[in-house]
């Protein structure tokens, strides 16, 4: 039976201030944005981030002395988001939009997945950054809604009209006509490590062997929170993301104790693909 971990022992990745020139230049940008907005009365807002570029806008903004600021992604579970600053009685000028996509597969084809719809919008020479969240409901196989910036989604209903090898029709979706959405429902999975060292985490999200999981660190191959790093003993802490190229992203969600044998308990999932 696993003993539970007491709130004051579990230790929490701290901030981590920006690593290269790219998060230097955002939190830049932000701050410029949040002052521009302040001086001028008027409503500012960024591209989407990652979670880790809002870690960093949040750094931002807090050192501007901004208040007046909110994140973004169109609907309650995004994970993509925009940060949007709204000086109190400024208007609304959001950028945010959202397309609505229905796909025809051939008969016995396979519909579109995830990477799919990700991969036809990027073949558009769209940014990243102008994509947020694509939401795949359950309830309606075949449909997605793109969550992008207003000249992405301009873009993606002049020109998209074939993801993976499926039709698609492109359909504008108000934001305030959007159905319930959710983010895919995510399987929770547990296993036992012997200590919260990166190879140790890897080996048992991937199944693999330890001697495995620190050939794909020293490959360069693993970001713990979008920040590659190189180091097998690398410390994790429940929050963490675990990108790791050729295999899928993951979550650290909880540490819910020790078994009778003193491992540690992990608790995460994968995001779809």
């Amino acid at each position: 039976m696993a003993r539970s971990i007491e709130e004051a022992q579990r230790p929490a990745r701290g901030y981590i201030p920006p690593q290269n020139d790219k998060e230097r230049f955002l939190m830049r940008h932000i701050e410029d944005l949040a002052r521009t907005a302040g001086a001028r009365g008027i409503p500012r807002y960024s591209s989407f981030l990652s979670d880790r570029e809002q870690v960093l806008a949040r750094a931002a903004l807090s050192k501007a002395g901004c208040t007046c600021w909110r994140f973004e992604g169109g609907y309650p579970d995004a994970e993509r988001r925009l940060a949007a600053i709204e000086p109190e009685g400024s208007w609304t000028d959001s950028p945010l939009a959202c397309v609505r996509l229905d796909c025809r597969a051939a008969p016995g084809a396979d519909l579109p997945s995830h990477r799919d719809y990700l991969g036809s919008l990027m073949g558009l020479a769209i940014k990243r950054e102008a994509l947020g969240d694509i939401v795949l409901p359950a309830d309606t196989p075949g449909t997605a809604y793109v969550f992008a910036l207003e000249p992405a989604a301009r873009l993606i209903c002049e020109e998209l009209a074939q993801v993976g090898r499926a039709e698609v029709s492109c359909t504008r979706q108000p934001l305030e006509e959007l159905p319930g959405l959710a983010q895919a429902e995510r399987v929770l999975r547990t296993a036992a490590v012997s200590s919260l060292r990166l190879d140790a985490v890897l080996a048992a999200m991937l199944h693999c062997s330890r001697g495995a999981a620190a050939e794909l660190i020293q490959a360069g191959r693993v970001e713990i929170n979008h920040l590659p790093t190189g180091s097998v003993h690398a410390p994790v802490y429940e929050g963490d993301v675990f990108t790791i190229r050729g295999k899928g992203r993951f979550a650290l969600t909880a540490l819910p104790g020790r078994t009778k044998k003193d491992r540690q308990i992990i608790e995460f999932f994968q995001y779809q693909s």
